[in-house]
């Protein structure tokens, strides 16, 4: 489904990022993982080559532009061009604030989470693109939200930043058609990662799985591999007629208006 293929995840060390490396490489194709966790980046990738698939791990924070170039120019190096971007990395204000108010949340918070969120898939497309422009299949596939939607309290930071993902995806999905690069993106509700875990973990309320899944139509958190399989999806030459294209993976939580004990699931 991948054969050959060469991709850039960023965010790559753990969640969704780390499923999609590993399914990336399962079907057949290459891969160059970055984060700013080398730990957990180089052990991913050293379970991938372990399988013996090609995978390399490259320290980069996506909001230097330095490092966004560099990365590329190792991941051509390495691989032999690049194909695919994964825009997988991102951040929320409370991982990084204790007060995500407007008027408690620093200046330097809004603008760290901008700088990851929307600045750094600005920054790994525009480096990428010269070694698109090679490539036979080239796409890029950002990460957006159930916050690029609607607003939610806590969100000041996160959710403009995956509003303008959405608006980014479009917008490099018509300048870069010329050169047949595809760009789409991905739109998740809450997902069965360490960020979830920790919330579920430190929140000290025995109903907090719930108030993460209550909106949801299907009612469990997503698993990174279910969204792993839609990138891969988006990578392929099976969707090769899709660019520009917003994917909800939700379990119906943006279908309706209402919560889980209104029919039924609570």
């Amino acid at each position: 489904m991948l054969d050959g293929m060469n991709f850039v995840i960023t965010g790559g060390a753990r969640g969704i990022g780390a499923s999609a490396a590993r399914m990336v490489a399962s079907l057949g194709g290459r891969v160059v993982i970055t984060d700013v966790d080398d730990v957990e980046g180089e052990q991913v990738a050293a379970d991938i080559a372990e399988g013996g698939h090609l995978a390399k791990y490259f320290h980069c924070d996506i909001a230097d532009a330095k490092e966004v170039a560099s990365l590329m120019e190792f991941t051509a190096d390495t691989l032999g061009g690049i194909d695919v971007v994964h825009n997988n990395a991102g951040i929320h204000e409370a991982t990084i604030s204790e007060d995500c108010s407007i008027e408690g949340m620093s200046d330097e918070t809004w603008d760290r989470v901008m700088a990851i969120n929307l600045r750094g898939p600005w920054l790994c497309s525009k480096y990428a693109v010269p070694y698109l422009k090679r490539s036979e299949y080239p796409s890029i596939i950002n990460a957006g939200s159930n916050a690029s939607f609607v607003g939610a309290s806590g969100n000041l930071a996160y959710g403009p930043s995956k509003t303008g993902i959405v608006g980014l995806t479009r917008n490099l999905a018509v300048d870069l058609a010329k050169y047949k690069i595809r760009v789409n993106c991905y739109c998740p509700s809450n997902i069965r990662t360490r960020m979830t875990e920790d919330y579920i973990e430190s929140s000290g309320d025995p109903g907090a799985m719930f108030n993460l899944t209550k909106t949801h139509l299907m009612p469990r958190l997503g698993e990174p591999e279910e969204v792993a399989e839609l990138v891969c999806f988006l990578a392929s030459r099976q969707a090769s007629f899709v660019t520009g294209a917003i994917w909800l993976i939700d379990g119906g939580q943006l279908a309706w208006r209402g919560t889980a004990d209104t029919i039924g699931l609570a």
